[in-house]
C-alpha cells in the first residue's frame, strides 16, 4: 500500500486555504469590530457571552472579565495584534453568527472547493475542518457560504481548544479523535509552521498557495498546490 492509498481523512486549514484570507480581514474581521459593542450591550449577561468573556480574562490573566467596558477594549487589542486566542474566537464567532443568519456576512470559499468537497465525500474520505476559529463560527461560516450550505459535507470540526495549530500534538490528538493514524490523515494548509508540525506528527502535508497568501520561501520542502483541482490525483485511493 502506498502513502495515498493510506488516506483516509482530509483535513483543511480555512484562511488562504478553502477561503480567501481578504473575506476574513476585509469583512469578518470589520463586521466585528462594528457591532462589538451593540452586542455586549445587549448579550453580555448571556451564558455563551459570560463563558467567551470570562476565557478572555483568563488568557490575559485579568480578573476583569465581568467588566464589559475591559472586555471591549481588550478584544480591539487582541484584534489588533491578530491574536488567535480561544476566548477572542469564542466571543468573534458569538458576533458573527448574527451577521450569517441575517444574510450579511456570506462566506467566501474558491471555486474549485465545493467541488472538491463533493469529490471527497463521494470517495469515501472524511473531510474535516480544523481552523483557528471557533468550532460554532466554522459551522456557521461553511453553513452560509456563497456557494449554499457545505456543513453537510464536512464530519468534523476542531479549533484551539484541542491545541495550537504550530503544535505537533495538536495533530496527534486530531487523529486519535478520528481513530486514525496519523499517517491516514491529509492535511492542506497555506501556513509552512502547520504543516511542519502535522508533518512531525505524521500527517501528509501539503502547502497551499492562493492569490493574496503570504509569499513562502522553501516550498520544496512541502507537496504544493494552487487549486483544489490538483490535489484529486493526489489524494485518489
Amino acid at each position: 500500500m502506498n502513502e495515498e492509498e493510506s488516506i483516509q481523512a482530509i483535513l483543511l486549514d480555512i484562511e488562504g486555504t478553502t477561503s480567501s484570507i481578504s473575506f476574513v480581514y476585509d469583512e469578518m474581521f470589520p463586521f466585528v469590530r462594528r457591532e462589538l459593542n451593540g452586542f455586549l450591550d445587549q448579550f453580555f449577561n448571556e451564558e455563551s457571552t459570560r463563558e467567551a468573556c470570562l476565557k478572555i480574562a483568563e488568557e490575559a490573566q485579568s480578573d476583569h472579565g465581568n467588566q464589559k467596558k475591559w472586555v471591549a477594549q481588550e478584544v480591539l487589542r487582541l484584534m489588533d495584534s491578530d491574536s488567535k486566542t480561544t476566548g477572542l474566537k469564542m466571543l468573534q464567532g458569538l458576533i458573527w453568527k448574527s451577521g450569517f443568519e441575517s444574510g450579511e456576512l456570506r462566506a467566501h470559499v474558491y471555486p474549485d472547493f465545493p467541488e472538491a468537497l463533493k469529490r471527497w465525500n463521494e470517495q469515501g474520505y472524511r473531510v474535516e475542518i480544523y481552523s483557528s476559529g471557533s468550532v460554532k463560527a466554522q459551522k456557521l461560516f461553511f453553513k452560509h457560504t456563497e456557494c449554499g450550505d457545505l456543513l453537510p459535507h464536512l464530519k468534523g470540526h476542531y479549533d484551539t481548544q484541542i491545541g495550537a495549530k504550530q503544535d505537533s500534538s495538536s495533530y496527534q490528538k486530531i487523529a486519535q479523535s478520528m481513530n486514525l493514524e496519523p499517517h491516514e490523515v491529509h492535511f492542506f494548509s497555506d501556513v509552512p509552521e502547520e504543516l511542519e508540525a502535522a508533518q512531525t506528527a505524521g500527517m501528509k502535508a501539503t502547502l497551499v498557495v492562493r492569490p493574496g497568501n503570504k509569499p513562502v520561501d522553501q516550498v520544496d520542502r512541502f507537496d504544493v498546490i494552487s487549486s483544489f483541482e490538483s490535489s484529486y490525483e493526489a489524494c485518489d485511493k
